[in-house]
Order: structure tokens, then sequence, then C-alpha cells
């Protein structure tokens, strides 16, 4: 599975942002959030002050039972 970015215009069309590649037809599903993204999203702003904490070896002790064994 894998998401993209994409505009969906008043009239129902719906355009990627970016090309993506697919070896064969597949579905998908569409959010329609609540407005056009911007250069100031939420999580783009938060991601530097969350990485502090997601980056500590507590962190990573704490989630390691979801890793696969090395």
């Amino acid at each position: 599975m894998k998401t993209v970015e994409a505009i969906i215009e008043t009239n129902g069309e719906v355009h990627l942002v970016e090309p993506i590649h697919v070896l064969t037809p597949r579905r998908a599903l569409v959010t329609i959030l609540e407005e056009a993204p911007t250069v100031h999203d939420t999580a783009l702003l938060s991601e530097a002050a969350l990485a502090e904490d997601w980056n500590r070896a507590e962190e990573d002790a704490a989630w390691a039972h979801l890793q696969p064994a090395k």
C-alpha cells in the first residue's frame, strides 16, 4: 500500500501531485481533506520537534519488539 497526494477539482477530476507507476490496474481509496495542503502543513512543522523524542535510545527500546529479528 502506498499513499500519494492528489488534488480533486470541483468537477470531481483527480490529479496526482506526482506521477506513480503500477504494473497492473489497482484499486484506490480517496480521502477528502478539509482544505488544500499548504507548505506550512502541521505534520511538516512538527517533524523536527517530534524527532527529538523519536531519536532517543529509550524510544528505540520501547518499539524494539516490533522490529524483525536480526
